[in-house]
């Protein structure tokens, strides 16, 4: 409680440099992996050519992290959840079957690039030039695919395990090794491309190999034999759980894959060839990825100050917040702006400088890509804003209308129009899409912000009535899950008053906002997006699954203050281990609930029919994400019943099984 406290106490400020600075330097540094091996090469005698073979393999490589960080980013976040309940037995399962998954994985993605390499570099933009030194460097980097991505996907779980520290000295010692190897085996040794691959193998077995020997002596789990074993259903929770992990790589595969593809199409029509503009895009790619992971690490910072805050109502910290993170993070922006306008030159120097053409279009592509790059910023921390809040859809739209929907629709367009009015300039349309996506995806999260805002400031604080965890006689726990439609928060007062218990529904989401300072969005099982995918989204969140661990630990306190009926929040679940438990489940005839719902709604047929079939899914969607069971199967309860007997009746039935359960007449 202390800790959160100083999320609405102490200055903002001060709080974020606090939180920021560890983000934003955990972030370059996972930059340095990217872009070291170019800066090597470029001032080599590949030149922008090496840059070219590098580049190309890079859309491969985020396609085998998409994999393999989709269990890994699953199982982290299953894992915190896991540390949460303090639940030993699902954590070690959790870890053991998510590191055979990322094996068999690697193991497999490694057997089929090192099959299929030249096929797949030809498909992602080589050419006649670079066709084997990018089949010298990606064999090498597809060889290594074990020791990368169970690299990676034990990193994940580390930091879950509430081990920041030591992740990021694995990270680092890898990244300090490969800046140390690349120079001595690409100059000293004279192994050219092959030695930048064996420079990012080398760093990687080594952080692998810390990783590794944390394992041993982990401190929430412990591993054996029987951990590695696959878990059909365990899996299947993380990958869902590691849902938004795989979008975002694999929107990040597409559009580097379109990039490559038009740039070597418009750039073999042009006056520059196809290899410049992929070796210059690449760079660009790369530079682009250090300022945007100081903008996400700044933000990144603020989220858990944005989440306090705005769970407990004070919303003048959550504006100041944003606008501290927003100036910021503008403020970085544009110093980054002017440098590529005014001093393009210097950046690309870094990466070694070439002939007069590759100069010519590397000037006039961060110019014109990166003009607006403030924006960009602006963009990618509205995304974790609105995510901080509870607000998964406005995050979604911020994350990915900028690049799976504006470039991609701006460079198919802008390519082909450019090179039908002239030849040889169909080459710039790639480049103007950047700053047109940004402009666009920028309007559409301004008008977001704005509305959010102007809510934000006509919404008054509503004063709560004091709601508490009530102490109880010692009893039995009743939990209620139920259909929509279906009377089963009525039922469930009905039951609570039969019994003389308290009654917890909508009160447990005010109680878990008051104890643990999170927003109400993070809470409620009937969260506002119908959508799995979006739902999943959500819930595979940091702030997501802190907020299925702030409400299990409210209801393992309810439960434990006495007996009580508690309705909804899979509460069954949470509570399986609890000897003076009973599971009910509330169901009903289709049309009898969408009656039900008309009566108390007011909705016409269809609308109660939609209404009914979106809360059902919302409630089966989060049932399935925090426990991994199903929340129809009859299997979770131990009372089911048809509340079309009517509501009393039905009351009289749950209560009387309780009295008869404890002896009583």
């Amino acid at each position: 409680m202390d800790e959160n406290r100083i999320l609405g106490e102490q200055p903002i400020s001060k709080l974020l440099l606090k939180f920021s600075v560890p983000c934003v330097i955990g972030l370059l540094i996972g930059a340095l992996y990217n872009i070291v091996d170019q800066i090597f090469i470029g001032n080599s005698k590949l030149g922008y050519l090496g840059n070219a073979a590098t580049g190309i393999s890079f859309p491969i490589i985020c396609v085998a992290n998409a994999f393999a960080w989709c269990v890994g980013d699953g199982a982290a976040a299953y894992l915190s959840i896991c540390s949460g309940r303090q639940d030993s037995e699902s954590a070690h399962k959790c870890v053991g079957t998510g590191l055979t998954s990322t094996m068999i994985i690697s193991v497999v993605l490694s057997v089929i690039c090192l099959i299929f390499c030249e096929p797949l570099m030809k498909l992602f933009g080589a050419s006649s030039a670079t066709l084997q030194m990018a089949c010298d460097y990606f064999r090498i980097i597809a060889l290594f695919f074990p020791v990368y991505l169970m690299f990676n996907v034990m990193n994940s779980m580390i930091r879950a395990d509430g081990s920041p520290a030591y992740s990021m000295v694995a990270m680092c010692s890898g990244a300090v090794l490969n800046i140390i190897l690349d120079p001595i085996c690409i100059f000293l040794l004279d192994w050219g491309i092959k030695g930048a691959a064996i420079a990012t193998a080398a760093g990687q077995t080594v952080s692998f190999i810390i990783c590794f020997v944390y394992f041993f002596k982990p401190k929430s789990f412990k591993l054996t034999k029987k951990s590695f074993r696959i878990n059909t259903a365990m899996l299947r929770n993380l990958i869902i759980m590691g849902g938004s992990t795989f979008i975002i790589q694999i929107s990040l595969v597409v559009m580097t894959l379109l990039s490559n593809v038009t740039l070597y199409k418009y750039g073999a029509l042009s006056v520059y060839g196809s290899d410049i503009p992929i070796s210059v895009y690449s760079i660009q790619t790369k530079v682009y990825t250090v300022v945007n992971n100081i903008a996400v690490g700044i933000a990144l910072g603020g989220q858990p100050i944005l989440g306090y805050n705005y769970g407990a109502g004070k919303m003048d910290r959550v504006k100041k917040t944003y606008f501290m993170i927003l100036l910021t993070t503008l403020g970085a922006g544009i110093l980054f702006t002017l440098i590529f306008e005014i001093w393009p030159e210097f950046v690309i120097g870094i990466f070694g400088t070439q002939n007069e053409l590759y100069m010519d279009f590397a000037v006039k592509s961060f110019r014109i890509s990166l003009s607006l790059t403030f924006v960009s910023c602006f963009i990618k921390i509205s995304s974790i804003f609105f995510q901080s809040i509870g607000k998964a859809v406005h995050a979604m739209i911020s994350s990915v209308n900028r690049d799976m929907v504006c470039f991609v629709t701006f460079t198919l367009i802008l390519c082909s129009v450019l090179e039908a009015r002239a030849a040889g300039t169909g080459i710039y349309g790639i480049l103007l899409a950047a700053p047109l996506a940004d402009f666009i995806a920028g309007a559409v999260i301004t008008v977001l912000t704005i509305k959010f805002f102007k809510k934000l400031n006509t919404t008054e604080k509503q004063e709560e009535k004091h709601i508490a965890i009530s102490e109880t006689r010692p009893g039995t726990v009743v939990t209620i899950a139920r259909q929509h439609g279906s009377c089963g928060k009525q039922i469930g007062e009905l039951v609570a008053r039969k019994l003389n218990v308290p009654f917890y529904c909508k009160e447990l989401t005010a109680i878990v906002a008051k104890e643990s300072g999170m927003a109400k969005e993070f809470i409620s099982e009937d969260y506002d997006e119908p959508s799995e995918v979006f739902h999943q989204i959500y819930l595979s969140t940091n702030v997501g699954r802190q907020g299925i661990i702030a409400q299990e630990k409210v209801i393992r306190k309810i439960a434990d203050a006495g007996a009580c009926v508690i309705v909804g929040r899979a509460a069954n679940h949470v509570l399986r281990n609890y000897s003076n438990l009973v599971r009910v489940f509330i169901y009903a005839p289709e049309e009898v609930r969408i009656g039900n719902i008309q009566k108390m709604y007011g909705d016409s047929y269809e609308e109660a029919r939609l209404h009914m079939m979106r809360s059902d899914e919302s409630r089966a969607n989060y049932y399935r994400n925090t426990s991994g069971n199903e929340w129809q199967s009859f299997d979770n309860y131990d009372l089911c019943l048809d509340s079309s007997i009517g509501k009393e009746a039905t009351a009289e039935m749950i209560a009387d099984y309780i009295r008869r359960r404890n002896g009583e007449k």
